[in-house]
């Protein structure tokens, strides 16, 4: 069966690439864990966060957008404490902030989904499945949008990776088994 290359040997990642990565997620929840996770990537590797993911999961409450959103300084202090997670006190405080706009979206009557699928008019963007690039000009718009409002790790790059993982863009590779079926 052949994946993506970066997939690799280990069994989580390939789990994840055959199970998780690509596919259209219309949940605002996961959509914005996903988001959030990703910000917790940058300057690692994806299977660092990968490995540390139930860590996050217990940390930042099931990342549950209205129990993180009334984190305080004492979690900030309880995070930073845990080595389940990726203790980076700029990006705790970026998915504390996150929660509390996620959660300030969904007060105005804006879908956390609705807002991130809006983009591409609910659509999934499919690339020519050869060409490996970090980010596009709809992830430097998807970026501008989500920091004019106020989130934080949310550059173009990152955005581009965000859009892989929830399936906005199926960038599997020609040769991937999982591309005709996300």
């Amino acid at each position: 069966m052949k994946r993506c290359a970066w997939a690799g040997d280990d069994p989580l990642m390939r789990a994840y690439h055959d199970d998780e990565w690509g596919v259209p997620q219309h949940d605002s929840r996961m959509l914005w864990e996903m988001l959030m996770l990703e910000g917790f990537q940058a300057g690692l590797a994806w299977s660092v966060i990968l490995n540390k993911r139930q860590g996050f999961r217990t940390a930042f409450a099931g990342f549950n957008p209205k129990k993180v959103a009334t984190f305080g300084t004492a979690d900030i202090d309880r995070l930073m404490n845990d080595a389940g997670i990726v203790r980076a006190r700029a990006k705790i405080e970026a998915t504390i902030r996150g929660a509390r706009i996620y959660t300030e979206m969904e007060k105005r009557g804006e879908r956390f989904n609705d807002f991130c699928w809006s983009f591409t008019g609910g659509k999934v963007i499919k690339s020519d499945g050869r060409s490996r690039i970090a980010t596009s000009p709809l992830s430097e718009q998807i970026s501008k949008e989500m920091k004019r409002r106020g989130f934080k790790f949310v550059g173009p790059t990152i955005v581009y990776a965000w859009m892989q993982a929830v399936g906005i863009v199926n960038d599997h590779a020609t040769g991937c088994f999982r591309r005709a079926q996300v």
